[in-house]
């Protein structure tokens, strides 16, 4: 990450910032990108999907039920498999990968839990971490009006698809919340107008 690209990111992010209305929404997403994207904005954090993952399948379960999950009091599991805590709603596994401990994962996850903003809320899902067609298709019915899946290649049936290029190879999405290749200061999340979409306006 050169000195460079950290310097005109912060331009990026000041113009961003300028440009964006809608300040107080709540971002939910089954990865980190929610978070870098949060951060770049400097808005605060209204949503529990902040430095964790999950799978896309258990992300799109939550997803059905926002209230009833939202009211549970997480429980956290043995996993040997990972160096951080994992926690658990009604069989919604959840990877605190960037926890200290359970106890700050429990909660953060409780106070941002409680600023949900259901009326106000935006949903970004990856194509990756097991991601399948059958998962795309479930994502694409929810009963969400601001949801969008980052893909590795074009669904034109997926209306809610939005073609990530660079990763064909890779069968997956990649880290969105990387720089590009070249010195420019963007991210390669940016080829997505998510101020727009925070905005209001509608995202072909």
């Amino acid at each position: 990450m050169s000195k460079i690209n950290l310097f005109l990111r912060k331009r990026i992010n000041t113009k961003n910032r300028e440009r964006l209305d809608n300040k107080d929404f709540s971002l939910l997403s089954n990865n980190c990108l929610g978070g870098f994207i949060l951060h770049d904005l400097g808005l605060r954090f209204n949503s529990p999907f902040i430095n964790l993952w999950l799978k896309p399948g258990d992300f799109i379960k939550y997803l059905t039920d926002i209230e009833y999950y939202r009211k549970l009091n997480i429980e956290f599991v043995k996993d040997d498999t990972r160096p951080y805590p994992v926690g658990q709603l009604d069989g919604i596994r959840i990877y605190f990968q960037h926890y200290k401990n359970k106890e700050e994962a429990a909660c953060k996850w409780r106070e941002r839990s409680e600023r949900l903003a259901p009326d106000n809320m935006f949903v970004i899902m990856t194509e990756r971490d097991g991601c399948t067609y059958e998962d795309l298709k479930r994502f694409d019915s929810l009963a969400i009006k601001n949801k969008i899946v980052f893909t590795y290649r074009q669904y034109p049936e997926i209306r809610s698809s939005y073609y990530i290029p660079g990763f064909e190879e890779e069968g997956s999405v990649g880290y969105c919340w990387k720089f590009k290749n070249r010195v420019t200061g963007r991210k390669i999340y940016d080829i997505f107008p998510y101020v727009d979409w925070f905005n209001g306006k509608r995202i072909k």
